[in-house]
């Protein structure tokens, strides 16, 4: 095996387990509230919400970490953090679980940064877009398998403790396989003769493609959380068909981004029929299996054009490492704020409505339409990328 797949194999295994470690916590959120203390769910949403800021502040300063560090450095210090999932299952108190939870957060949200810099340097442009796919997937495979396991998991383990402690020793394998193999350079891209220059989260910010490349993304992301917070508890259980169908549509999504270096027109079609979908299942009532079809297709068109979208942005003219770096810290940091204030509003919404989520699921399907929006304002990358 190449240095390089070995190195995917560890990327994507460290993220999965976080995966399974933070959505294993969620549904052992009872028991770990009577063995914390805690007394309320605003305790419990204090703990979501951390994760929310880890995420905002951990993928924004992302770009400046490697610069600061050098990636294998601060990958390293990444995988510390998300190792820190061993503190949930004996946290004997909330300020305890409460700054694990957050430093664990915070190590997810810079690994999700490093994918890229990492994938640009170490594989050639025509295997960029299947490893930018598997990244995209990594969380999703972490929550079916914990989704579809945990029973099985607790009767193998014999405790929830136990499954959430395998788990993290898992993680703490990940990152002794990485202080072992994970040597990286990215002074030289791989495949590219493009010159490294400084490129700064100043020079980022100021950068239109940026604000343009994240807020495509973000309502996507904004959608997706309020799907899996508030559609369950009133009745929308088909989550479970987008977290599978999501699955299967990334792999599909790899396989097309393989074949054709066009990437904008996925993106397009998948945006207008995540809107449509998205509306479906929102307003779909008491028919199943209308639900269930639009369920299945929202997943499936969520995560198509996932490895087109991570790719496009490596494909771009004058591409460099320290410009990836920047630009996936503000698409991530930028999609997550975006993520943060909209399930609030549309919460707010539902207050207003006396509870009725008409409105509230109007507005964030037409939130989820910035996907399709943004789509129309990319163009093609003019130089073939394929190898």
């Amino acid at each position: 095996m190449q240095k390089k797949y070995f190195i995917e194999f560890i990327l994507f295994t460290s993220y999965m387990l976080f995966a399974m470690a933070w959505v294993g916590s969620a549904g052992f959120m009872k028991e770990i509230m009577l063995m914390t203390g805690m007394n309320t769910l605003a305790e419990a949403s204090i703990l979501s919400t951390a994760l929310t800021f880890a995420k905002i502040i951990g993928t924004f300063i992302a770009a400046w970490t490697i610069v600061k560090f050098g990636i294998r450095n601060a990958f390293t210090v990444a995988s510390i953090l998300m190792c820190l999932s061993i503190v949930t299952p004996y946290a004997t108190s909330f300020n305890i679980l409460l700054i694990s939870r957050f430093l664990m957060g915070l190590g997810g949200a810079l690994v999700i940064v490093y994918f890229n810099p990492i994938v640009y340097k170490y594989f050639a442009p025509n295997e960029r877009a299947v490893i930018n796919g598997l990244n995209a997937i990594a969380f999703n495979v972490g929550t079916a398998i914990m989704m579809f396991g945990t029973s099985s998991f607790v009767a193998i383990f014999g405790s929830w403790q136990a499954t959430l402690t395998v788990i993290s020793i898992l993680s703490v394998v990940m990152l002794i396989l990485w202080l072992i193999f994970g040597k990286i350079d990215l002074s030289t891209p791989n495949n590219t003769a493009t010159k490294e220059t400084s490129y700064t989260l100043l020079d980022g910010l100021r950068d239109k493609f940026n604000w343009m490349y994240a807020l495509t993304y973000s309502g996507l992301l904004a959608f997706y959380i309020v799907l899996f917070t508030f559609y369950p508890k009133i009745g929308i259980t088909q989550t479970n068909q987008v977290i599978l169908f999501g699955i299967i549509g990334a792999i599909a999504g790899m396989i097309y981004s393989n074949k054709t270096t066009r990437r904008v027109s996925i993106l397009r079609i998948s945006g207008l029929i995540q809107v449509i979908s998205a509306f479906g299942l929102s307003f779909a009532g008491t028919n199943q299996t209308l639900a269930f079809v639009c369920a299945a297709m929202l997943g499936f068109f969520m995560f198509l054009p996932m490895p087109a979208l991570v790719t496009y942005a490596q494909e771009r003219p004058g591409m460099t490492a320290q410009r990836i770096s920047v630009t996936f810290s503000l698409f991530w940091s930028i999609s997550y704020l975006v993520a943060t204030i909209i399930p609030t509003i549309f919460a707010k919404l539902v207050d207003m409505s006396d509870g009725n989520y008409s409105t509230a699921f109007t507005f964030i399907c037409l939130v989820e339409g910035s996907f399709f929006i943004g789509s129309l304002f990319l163009r093609e990358n003019v130089k073939s990328t394929t190898a």
